[in-house]
């Protein structure tokens, strides 16, 4: 695990950039391969009460790896998607720090037994 979920993008951008993006960060994140999830997550934006655009959101749920190494997930993340849609795209990334135990496979949790 680490769980990525895109907003504000199309699903053919997340099938785009989830094979780059796992071969950059699985030696980064220390996380196997197929540990990493993509998802595209349709959904509609409102400013006042108007439907409005909205620039690229993509939610990283993972086991926190410290600063140094969420500063260079954020950087690679936004890079890519820039990559795909234009350098002077906004792209916010948001990182959600799971507990391991409070994280199951399989009705076993990542924390100590």
């Amino acid at each position: 695990m680490p769980h990525f979920r895109f907003r504000a993008v199309q699903p053919d951008l997340v099938q785009t950039i989830a094979k780059p993006l796992t071969d950059t960060l699985a030696p980064v994140m220390n996380s196997p391969r197929e540990d990493f999830t993509f998802e595209y997550i349709p959904s509609t934006f409102f400013f006042d009460d108007a439907i409005s655009a909205a620039y690229p959101f993509v939610e990283i749920l993972w086991f926190d790896r410290g600063q140094s190494t969420q500063d260079h997930v954020a950087k690679t993340v936004t890079a890519q998607v820039r990559d795909a849609l234009g350098a002077d795209v906004n792209v916010a990334v948001i990182f959600t720090a799971l507990v391991p135990s409070a994280y199951y496979d399989n009705a076993v949790h990542y924390g100590n037994p």
